[in-house]
């Protein structure tokens, strides 16, 4: 099991190692005829709670993007899969339910979500545009939306 996190866990880096490269220039020169920069490494969400499980079953990778209207609150909701997102432009804050974490992303920085752990995402006074990259299994929601 702790393979197959692994190997996910390495197809999102990557995945959000291509969206970075796509969408600006690499600052790290690497050997070759080819550049990559780090954006996230993650054994904890933004929340500060470790990754402790991962689903059973076999792996499917989901990458979505998102543009989020200006002065928009997302509504409070939870992943029940490890997932990841990578800021293309725009300022967005995200907040705990709870109240007790608030962080600030900002166009170029990257940020692992928390799993099954209520919170929500709001915009500035720009759109925001990411890529979110979700690691679950077929048939298992990637978000769920508190009613």
């Amino acid at each position: 099991m702790f393979a197959r996190y692994i190997s996910i866990t390495v197809a999102i880096a990557s995945a959000i190692t291509l969206g970075y490269v796509l969408h600006t220039q690499a600052v790290e020169p690497q050997p070759g005829p080819y550049t990559w920069t780090p954006l996230l490494q993650a054994r904890q969400s933004w929340y500060g709670e470790p990754y402790e499980y991962y689903p059973n079953g076999q792996p499917e990778l989901t990458i979505k993007k998102f543009v989020i209207a200006a002065n928009t609150e997302l509504p409070w909701h939870l992943h029940p899969v490890p997932s990841a997102a990578y800021i293309i432009s725009g300022t967005l804050t995200v907040e705990s339910q709870d109240g007790t974490v608030r962080k600030v992303f900002k166009p170029g920085e990257a940020l692992a979500s928390p799993v099954n752990i209520l919170h929500r995402g709001v915009s500035g006074d720009q759109p925001v545009e990411l890529v979110v990259f979700y690691a679950g299994t077929p048939d298992m929601p990637t978000v769920k939306i508190e009613k």
